[in-house]
């Protein structure tokens, strides 16, 4: 049995893939057991690796994708943020099943599994992927600090690359873990704040939430909001930082485990889409409103002063530096997993190979940020490579976790594959309308 490298470049053995032998009765299970679980002090002790997750899907790309639908269509796109919040805690409970079960995050398990043309193909497209993450994360990161300190960009980008490499290096995952956390609740508490401010009508809102409604018009933005929540360097990190808790007990604990794990995710995705709810409903309370179409985050910020007031502006400022901050740490961490998963190493933070994965594929994106890209059609832009890229993220992952060589007697029901299979084709049918549309002028 060999060693894996875990979240924090801890190396621990494998736990064993049949897990089920020996049990002394069947588990608890059915949502009944599921309701008990969640008021289980237990619970708390594997709170966490979701909330990582949820950083990286309220990042700067959500904001340039959520003003640019909020004051292009006010709150038509709602039902996206929706529909995109389901689809995201389905894929990423897979994502963290698999981990559990095999001991090795999806990057691991693509090399392991999967032909080996096959793994360098995912490999190129993942790595452009986190290419597309990185400009997003940092050039928002930026942004925050030109905003609230004046920095030029071209500064606040290699800023921002230093001050998370540090912290990466510098901390413990489980230290790391609790400073994206603060920062989480920062964001939402600002957006929170700024909803009481601009004062939305939310009998207006309500039905945009589940209504869907998309046209040539508005499909770029919609899928730029669908690949900046269900974002697949997130599907590679949950993977991985799922590890950082202790799933090696008794096999009759696992469905129990599987609860914890499962109430990780739908709480804290929950609380992404509160929160990119929020962005959708201020933007279309101050911009659309006033007839204001925002073509910039800097934009975004100014109007803010005159419309509604110089409070909402800084509360902005201090959000989006919150955001790109640690949605670059979280990207960071998928990048230097993905990078040691794809060519075998192990994820050690004292290796050379681990450190260069921390910023090898940030690098082209910080040539960008530093030549001055447009900010925010750059942010868009990501935000629909990252769309693209989805189904080369998403049909892995089904496969693996139905393959029972790989997931054993823990593999995903019949039931189950033909959720995701419906979810891929979703996500691969919204994307030929984007390139057709784009292309055929649809």
């Amino acid at each position: 049995m060999t060693d894996e490298p875990r979240a924090g470049g801890r190396a621990q053995p494998d736990p064993p893939v049949h897990l089920d032998e020996a049990l002394a009765g069947p588990p608890a299970r059915g949502p009944r057991a599921f309701a008990r679980d969640l008021f289980s002090r237990e619970l708390l002790r594997y709170l966490g690796p979701g909330f990582v997750v949820t950083i990286g899907f309220i990042d700067p790309g959500n904001w340039a994708t959520n003003i640019a639908g909020g004051s292009q269509f006010g709150y038509q796109l709602l039902w996206v943020v929706s529909l995109s919040t389901l689809m995201l805690i389905f894929l990423q409970h897979m994502a963290a099943k698999l981990g559990i079960i095999t001991g090795r995050s999806l990057a691991a398990n693509v090399r392991a599994h999967m032909p080996r043309w096959m793994a360098w193909f995912l490999g190129v497209t993942i790595a452009v992927a986190c290419v597309a993450t990185a400009l997003a994360e940092y050039l928002g990161a930026a942004l925050g600090f030109n905003l609230l300190f004046g920095l030029p960009v071209w500064i606040g980008g290699p800023l921002t690359l230093v001050l998370v490499y540090l912290a990466i290096l510098g901390q413990q995952y489980h230290r790391l873990e609790r400073i994206i956390l603060v920062f989480l609740a920062v964001i939402a508490g600002c957006y929170i704040v700024e909803l009481f401010i601009v004062k939305p009508d939310w009998a207006a809102a309500a039905p945009d939430w589940v209504i869907p409604n998309v046209s040539s018009a508005s499909i770029l933005i919609a899928l730029g909001m669908l690949g900046a929540i269900v974002m697949p360097h997130n599907i590679y990190l949950h993977s991985n930082v799922i590890l950082s808790r202790d799933w090696d007990l008794e096999p009759a604990r696992r469905a129990r485990l599987m609860h914890f794990e499962l109430a990780d995710t739908t709480l804290a995705m929950g609380m992404g889409w509160l929160v990119n709810s929020a962005m959708i409903i201020v933007a279309a309370a101050v911009f659309f409103t006033a007839g204001v179409e925002v073509t910039s985050i800097e934009q975004a910020s100014q109007t803010l002063e005159p419309l509604v007031g110089s409070l909402a502006q800084l509360v902005f400022g201090i959000a989006l530096l919150a955001a790109g901050l640690s949605s670059s740490v979280t990207a960071s961490l998928a990048e230097a997993n993905i990078v040691t998963g794809y060519l075998g190493r192990p994820e050690d933070p004292r290796t050379r190979v681990y450190k260069i994965g921390l910023v090898v594929l940030t690098l082209p994106a910080m040539v960008l940020i530093v030549v001055g890209i447009d900010a925010f059609q750059g942010l868009i832009i990501s935000q629909v490579v990252l769309s693209l890229q989805l189904p080369f993220t998403i049909v892995p992952l089904l496969w693996l976790s139905r393959a029972r060589r790989v997931m054993g007697d823990d593999r995903t029901g019949t039931i189950t594959s033909i959720v995701g299979v419906l979810v891929a084709a979703l996500i691969i049918g919204l994307n030929v309308f984007l390139l057709y549309t784009t292309f055929w002028g649809g």
